[in-house]
């Protein structure tokens, strides 16, 4: 199945083992996933401004997603689609890449729970899901 993990899943996905870290293992050795350079633009400056990871951690980090994610360009979306413009990019990105889920801990895109066929949930909603079978 081909799915979009936000920029905020990948951050707690390395920083921290919990439910994103969970996650992040689980689609990586049973789904696609599918990133944009804007998430991962994102990931290497939070890892270097939030998390205080060295630079050169940030950048080997997004290599290793490079090589384990298709990285694809988000086709545009009309500002409508959700409440907040920064979320825009992950939409178009999902869009592009055809997943079925977008997986975030943000609050403004799960507010939408979907979008043309993707459904949109959180961490451990997807969690739940895929233990559910």
């Amino acid at each position: 199945m081909r799915l979009l993990l936000d920029s905020n899943v990948i951050i707690a996905a390395f920083a921290t083992r919990g439910i994103c870290s969970a996650v992040f293992e689980y689609c990586i050795e049973n789904h696609e996933i599918v990133v944009s350079p804007e998430i991962l633009g994102e990931v290497e400056q939070a890892l270097v401004r939030k998390v205080r990871a060295p630079r050169a951690v940030a950048k080997d980090i997004v290599e290793y997603l490079r090589s384990e994610t298709e990285e694809v360009s988000a086709v545009h979306i009309p500002k409508s689609a959700c409440r907040d413009s920064n979320d825009l990019p992950v939409l178009g990105a999902a869009v592009a890449g055809r997943c079925k889920y977008i997986i975030s801990g943000d609050a403004d895109l799960q507010s939408i729970r979907g979008y043309r066929g993707i459904k949109i949930v959180s961490p451990r909603a997807f969690w739940q899901e895929m233990k559910r079978g």
